[in-house]
């Protein structure tokens, strides 16, 4: 029995759950997602940021103090557009969704998601406090995951929740850390594919530790080395925030799909200029540091 046509919502749904689950950062991070369409790369939107309270000594006199939870929000810039287009044929058009998401969708979807991961990465330049260099006889170097205890201390000085904590680092000091006891007989841990694929094991020192190949950073190079630094950080730290894109006048077929807090659009349609069908997957959304203090650079050695 022939297979029915795909739909652009039918491929949104898909590549959506693909992200979804294929991403590392963005499942770490602060989100923040609107049903709010007309915006466009560069648009301005404000974003809340996770709620802060005090905690007051009660006086009956003065009666309680009423604190204001709707106060906390921030600007920020959707800087980034991420798109993955891509030929396809009435064949490929045709195929099972399992197919399709297997031939065409899944590489589409990492593309994507490695762009997230190193967009958010990015906004590393924030962050100033670090540990990983050896300056004293109570620091550990970066190759040993007891520098996280560093990283803790740090977090610890700037009152930092201890709660969901996050410490991400490349393959290299992976390596390390794993060739340490620490890690051994570790259960997985992690509530999506990539997440569960990226986590180095078991909660170490407050964190719970993750790998990204997305974490080297040409900015700092020395010789034909890169540097792989790290990153220790509190979920608060850093945002990331999705706007969906309005669907195009007069395309062949257009959806667009959202799912806790990420968003896409799918349009399958004609390309004159190249005169071939194209399926073009995009995401628009924005990245920011939140709080420079809840997060610490894992200063790594120079990888070739």
């Amino acid at each position: 029995m022939a297979n029915t046509f795909l739909t652009s919502q039918v491929i949104a749904q898909q590549a959506l759950a693909n992200l979804y689950e294929t991403t590392v950062m963005a499942s770490l991070v602060h989100r923040d997602y609107e049903a709010e369409f007309a915006r466009k790369q560069g648009d301005a939107i404000t974003i809340r940021k996770p709620t802060t309270f005090v905690a007051n000594e009660y006086n009956r006199a003065a009666g309680i103090t009423v604190q204001d939870a709707t106060e906390n929000s921030i600007n920020m810039t959707l800087n980034h557009f991420a798109d993955v287009s891509f030929a396809v044929t009435s064949e490929d058009m045709t195929l099972k969704i399992q197919d399709f998401d297997e031939q065409l969708l899944t590489p589409a979807m990492e593309a994507i998601a490695q762009k997230i991961d190193r967009d958010i990465l990015a906004l590393r330049t924030d962050i100033v406090q670090e540990v990983g260099v050896v300056a004293g006889d109570n620091e550990w170097a970066w190759d040993n995951p007891r520098v996280l205890i560093d990283a803790g201390r740090v977090l610890n000085t700037q009152k930092v929740p201890a709660t969901e904590r996050r410490a991400v680092v490349g393959p290299n000091i992976a390596a390390k850390w794993l060739g340490d006891p620490l890690f051994h007989e570790a259960d997985k841990r992690g509530t999506t594919e990539g997440l569960t694929e990226a986590s180095l094991g078991r909660r170490v020192f407050g964190f719970d530790p993750y790998m990204t190949q997305n974490i080297a950073k040409p900015a700092q190079t020395s010789g034909n080395s890169t540097t792989e630094e790290g990153l220790a950080f509190h979920k608060s730290a850093f945002a990331l925030a999705f706007r969906p894109l309005e669907l195009p006048m007069g395309a062949r077929d257009a959806a667009i799909s959202n799912y806790k807090g990420f968003g896409l659009r799918v349009v399958y349609d004609y390309d004159m200029d190249k005169k071939q069908m194209v399926v073009s997957v995009d995401c628009l959304y924005g990245t920011k540091t939140l709080d420079a203090n809840r997060a610490v650079l894992i200063k790594g050695a120079d990888v070739p």
